[in-house]
């Protein structure tokens, strides 16, 4: 596991998750320098996506090691945690496990898809080749880069570097990690005393994600922006300066 910490250490926590088969670098290029401005940032990197030799074991050992962090480091608090996609099961699980304390948890436009053993093995196996053939041709990468560029509105830079991210870990941290994150359930009606649920809501995805968001949290704050899935982190301006001006809102929001 990695754990970095950044930006402007006398302003307000706030740990940022990284989403499937990323690393923070990746995953929050287009932002880290600017909330590094406001807050103290704690970037994590899971097992498997840290450039060590280990391979991602599973969700809840995973959200274990970063419970351990956060009593370590922060006496068991947090002003805030951002989960980008797969990043929001470590919130929902940090929030619901109640080991630590969080402010306000911020969930990044998740789907918090939950299976059985057999249908999560099942779509592990289909998804997981799927993601990492994406670059193994330049005819594969070429024709993956237009699509990302056409439906996210990437650049060629982003692109490849979202690109590289399966092509530089090993497959079976990635199949870990997804098959496990289908695996880790959240309850129902997650209600905790001091901490406030925000949802960055990609409206694109469908309306179905808001019914999923109601039933496993109680009364949370669901922002709704004309977006694909976590497009304010890679397809530009336009997308990510409304997402950062909510953010500093749910930081702000007392508890």
């Amino acid at each position: 596991m990695q754990f970095d910490e950044m930006g402007n250490l006398t302003g307000k926590t706030l740990m940022l998750l990284p989403g499937t088969a990323c690393d923070y670098q990746t995953n929050y290029a287009a932002v880290l320098d600017r909330l590094g401005e406001k807050y103290h940032l704690i970037c994590v990197n899971y097992d498997g996506f840290d450039g060590s030799d280990a391979v991602f074991p599973d969700m809840i050992t995973v959200t274990e090691r970063i419970e351990r962090y956060i009593q370590e480091h922060f006496s068991g608090k947090l002003d805030g945690a951002l989960g980008s996609s797969l990043g929001s099961t470590f919130v929902g699980q940090l929030i619901m496990r109640q080991k630590v304390h969080i402010d306000h948890g911020i969930f990044g436009s998740p789907d918090l898809d939950q299976s059985g053993k057999f249908s999560a093995w099942l779509q592990s196996k289909l998804v997981v080749p799927l993601l990492t053939s994406f670059t193994g041709s330049e005819k594969k990468q070429a024709k993956t880069r237009e699509k990302l560029k056409s439906f996210f509105e990437m650049s060629d830079e982003t692109a490849d570097r979202f690109m590289g991210c399966f092509s530089k870990f090993r497959p079976e941290s990635i199949q870990n990690e997804y098959y496990t994150d289908l695996l880790t359930h959240l309850e129902d009606d997650i209600h905790v005393e001091h901490t406030l649920v925000h949802f960055i809501y990609a409206n694109k995805m469908g309306e179905k994600y808001l019914k999923r968001y109601r039933k496993y949290f109680r009364d949370p704050e669901i922002r709704e922006f004309d977006m694909q899935h976590e497009q304010w982190l890679f397809g530009g301006e336009r997308y990510t300066v409304p997402v950062l001006k909510a953010i500093d809102e749910f930081m702000e929001t007392p508890v």
